[in-house]
């Protein structure tokens, strides 16, 4: 059980990695003035499979972590780390859901949704680190 969560979080990050390069290409092409094509299906599916299934992760952490050592956060930095990006997920999926649903040539926006969600991917690059610390001070003990 206590190998479900990363397992399933990899494959979450490695399609939300996949997710912002989708959506580096908006960024290239409203802020940057390329020319590129963006895949806005792939990007909006992918996006909102990768948040849901983090999103999920993380809570299925906390479960675990509460079923598994009777605390909560007791994994330190990991625990911390995953609570504080819950908020962070749940903007990049509201605003790629209104974004997609609303469909209106805008800046502002996406720029910010962006943002969001890149500091988003770099606190998921974060928590393969520290995950592989509480696999190794956890579990393997």
């Amino acid at each position: 059980m206590l190998y479900f969560h990363p397992i399933f979080q990899f494959i979450g990050i490695l399609l939300t990695v996949y997710a912002l390069y989708l959506g580096s290409n908006r960024f290239r092409g409203i802020h940057l003035k390329q020319r590129v094509s963006f895949n806005w299906k792939r990007h909006v599916l992918v996006g909102k499979v990768s948040l849901g299934a983090i999103l999920a992760g993380a809570l299925g952490g906390m479960v675990i972590v509460r079923v598994a050592w009777h605390g909560f956060l007791v994994t330190g930095a990991h625990g911390k780390t995953g609570l504080l990006m819950i908020p962070l997920i749940i903007f990049g999926l509201v605003s790629g859901l209104h974004m997609d649903r609303v469909k209106k040539k805008r800046n502002v926006l996406p720029l910010i949704h962006g943002a969001n969600n890149l500091i988003l991917t770099v606190l998921c690059l974060f928590q393969i680190i520290t995950g592989l610390a509480v696999i190794r001070n956890f579990i393997l003990i």
